[in-house]
Order: C-alpha cells, then structure tokens, then sequence
C-alpha cells in the first residue's frame, strides 16, 4: 500500500467543542462532537479514507490516486465541519406560510405538525418532524432548528412538501409553506 497522500483536508476544532474518533478505514469510523449545544455523531466509512484527531485538528485523507476517492476525502471533511458547526452554534431554516383566501393554522403536535385550513380543505395535512428538530411557530413565521443539519433539513422540506398544490396552476394558486432561510 502506498504511503503518499493524495488528497488531504484539515478540518480545525474550535475551542468548547471536542471531536473524537473511532474506528479504522476497513470498519468505518465513528466521529462524535461534542459542545455547547449538544452532543452529535455520524458514521463515516469508505475504503482507502482515513480519519485521524491530532492537536486541535481533524485530518481526512487519502493514499488512493482516484477520483472517487479525493470526491470523499472532501465529503467528509463537510459531515465533520457540520457536526461541528451543529454542536457550537445549531441550524436554523427559516419558513413562511403564505395564502390568498384560507388563513392557514399551524400547530405542533407531538412529533408532527399540523396544517389546517390549507386551502379550504376540511381535512388536516401532517408533516414529520424529523429527530430533535424543534419546530417554533410565530404568526406567519415558522423556525426549524436543531443541531443535525440533516434533520432540521428533512423537517423544513417536510413542511414544504406537506403544502404542495397538485393539480392546479403554481402561479395562480401560491399558498403554501415556503423555506425563505437556509444555514
């Protein structure tokens, strides 16, 4: 096996929050942060990618020459920065509810939020919340957010699935739930 790196990425770890990995490149690695929000972790595996914490940095490399293989080096260097980015600061999508006639009712029940009222329709819509997304509600406003960019991502797209018109013009029929903000 080759010793030379060809493709390498260096992810630093900020102060308050810690990174630890474990786990080899033929079994996978488990990457775990930790910080003032919370705790995360993901499952990152691929053969020829190793993963190594050395002084306040976490390094992601590679000794393969492929293409594939330096498209993963980065790959993972974005889940680790995520996990990080999670667990410092948290993701927040920003949502509207937007509608011409029907004024459309939003509640959080359980893990689910109820839409009534969309369009006129007498039944309600759900849409999922996905993990530990919180989903806050204010008037028109709607915030997901969440340590996992992952879940807060599935959650608000979710929403706005759960709103989608069939079967009519979009440009005449606007109503619906509408992510305005991405982190």
């Amino acid at each position: 096996m080759s010793t030379e790196v060809y493709e390498e990425r260096v992810v630093e770890v900020p102060e308050g929050v810690t990174v630890t990995v474990e786990g080899e490149s033929f079994t996978g690695y488990t990457v775990k942060a930790i910080g003032p929000k919370g705790e995360n972790s993901r499952f990152l595996k691929f053969r020829g990618v190793f993963i190594e914490v050395e002084n306040g940095k976490v390094r992601v490399y590679t000794t393969v020459p492929k293409k594939r293989h330096k498209a993963i080096v980065g790959t993972f260097a974005g889940h680790i920065e995520n996990l990080i980015t999670g667990v410092k600061d948290g993701f927040e999508y920003h949502l509207k509810v937007v509608y011409a006639h029907f004024p459309i009712k939003l509640r959080v029940e359980g893990s689910e939020v109820v839409i009534e009222n969309f369009i006129g329709e007498k039944h309600p819509r759900r849409a999922k919340i996905v993990g530990r997304a919180q989903v806050e509600i204010r008037g028109q406003d709607v915030y997901v957010r969440g340590i996992d960019i992952e879940e807060c991502g599935q959650t608000a797209a979710n929403l706005e699935l759960a709103t989608k018109i069939k079967r009519k013009d979009p440009r005449v029929f606007q109503d619906g739930i509408y992510i305005v903000k991405k982190p």
